[in-house]
């Protein structure tokens, strides 16, 4: 994975490359988010339209703590490997204990859209329904719960900066001065 990021990084203009520098942790993350958001998606369709079709929140939530598993060992080992500091335990319990608080961020649009705004079937058509479902447990609920997750994982997870010797980072730039980048 490296690799790849440091070949994309390498075929970007001067700006771009400086700002994806600058911001490595995030786009770290934006890509472990999206691996976790298809990994959510899959286990979400997959048991919603099989055998957890009536409890639709339920396959949410289950779908969400596998994502939670796959996300934790990618964020670790991967988007915050400079950061850390803590007894992989301690680390383990605050990430699944953050993850948690974003369970619930995640799954409350699909239940508000289920149980408040009644969009389910007889109420309102199946098409209907999937849609409202979709926006709302898939990019509403993913959304706040990608912002919450991003702050609280920074600031109480992975608190420390460099706290891991070591660790590997992203190549600079051909031209760049900045050798610790």
């Amino acid at each position: 994975m490296l690799r790849i990021a440091n070949a994309i990084l390498a075929r970007l203009p001067g700006p771009l490359h400086a700002l994806a520098l600058k911001h490595r942790e995030l786009l770290k993350f934006a890509v472990v988010g999206g691996t976790a958001f298809l990994v959510d998606n899959t286990v979400f369709y997959g048991l919603k339209l099989t055998v957890l079709e009536p409890k639709p929140v339920t396959a949410k939530i289950i779908a969400v703590l596998v994502a939670t598993i796959v996300s934790y060992v990618l964020n670790r080992e991967w988007s915050f490997r400079t950061r850390g500091g803590r007894e992989r335990r301690h680390e383990a319990a605050l990430f699944f204990l953050v993850s948690g608080v974003g369970l619930v961020l995640s799954s409350a649009p699909l239940w508000i859209s289920r149980y408040v705004f009644r969009l389910e079937t007889p109420d309102v058509s199946l098409l209907t329904q999937e849609i409202a479902d979709f926006v709302s447990a898939q990019i509403i609920g993913t959304l706040i719960a990608m912002v919450f997750r991003f702050w609280a994982l920074r600031k109480w997870v992975f608190p420390d900066e460099k706290a891991r010797s070591g660790s590997v980072r992203l190549a600079p730039a051909p031209y760049s001065t900045d050798k610790a980048a």
